[in-house]
């Protein structure tokens, strides 16, 4: 499902928005735009700040991941294999709860920008939980009723493990120092063959090992473009070919 939007309001004073809002609002001016994105990809690939970009530039909702609000999370950076499947579960029962509000409130049906698919949590248990506690969470998952929505767009981030780490370095969340290159290795592998085979949304990929959505401007309206002519299949974007 699409829907217009026009963030100019022809009675205000114009001359009050800064130049970004105006650059988006002329690109989307009589354009559809997805009723809900949901934007995937590894930690530290720039999920969540382009979703509360798009959502800013949007006017949207969002419906964002609480990592913070994990408890386990900290001692599963430090010891994986011993906190795997409380961090699993913890983040299963979170997730579930958000799409189970966010049905709740759905009333006029706004539109929403989230920074992970509840798909993604299944991804995650499969890479870090041994058989038998696989096992479990899946009779964890099946007692639990999850009905999702379907996004009208998934944005897929890529970046090579270099890249993530720098990123990971440089936005210093204490909880992320514990983070190896291995986990990041396993992490991209398990989103690459995710999403291979993906085909419940519009897809578009894109490549970010040399794009900056917060600081560059052209890479970030070029972006907005691009993704308002995706109506259906599995797209490319590397912001590299239209510079």
């Amino acid at each position: 499902m699409m829907t217009e939007l026009n963030l100019l309001d022809d009675s205000a004073d114009n001359t009050l928005l800064d130049a970004d809002t105006l650059a988006v609002s002329e690109l989307i001016k009589d354009r559809e735009i997805p009723r809900f994105i949901t934007i995937e990809g590894p930690i530290g690939v720039g999920k969540t700040t382009l979703a509360k970009r798009l959502a800013e530039s949007f006017n949207y909702e969002t419906m964002l991941e609480r990592a913070e609000e994990n408890p386990f999370l900290a001692g599963f950076y430090k010891n994986r294999r011993q906190n795997a499947l409380a961090t699993q579960l913890s983040f299963l029962f979170q997730r579930a709860q958000q799409i189970q509000d966010m049905r709740q409130q759905d009333l006029f049906s706004p539109v929403r920008i989230s920074d992970f698919l509840i798909e993604k949590d299944r991804l995650f248990a499969r890479a870090n939980l041994d058989d038998n506690e696989f096992n479990l969470y899946e009779q964890v998952y099946s007692q639990i009723t999850i009905d999702a929505p379907k996004p009208d767009l998934v944005i897929y981030l890529q970046a090579p493990v270099d890249a993530l780490m720098d990123r990971i370095l440089q936005r210093g969340i204490s909880v992320e120092r514990s983070i190896d290159r291995d986990y990041l290795e396993l992490l991209n592998e398990a989103y690459s063959e995710f999403f291979l085979y993906y085909d419940d949304a519009p897809l578009l990929i894109v490549n970010c090992a040399d794009i900056d959505f917060i600081n560059n401007d052209d890479h970030y309206l070029t972006l907005i473009d691009y993704m308002l002519n995706v109506r259906g299949g599995r797209h490319y974007f590397n912001p590299t070919i239209f510079s």
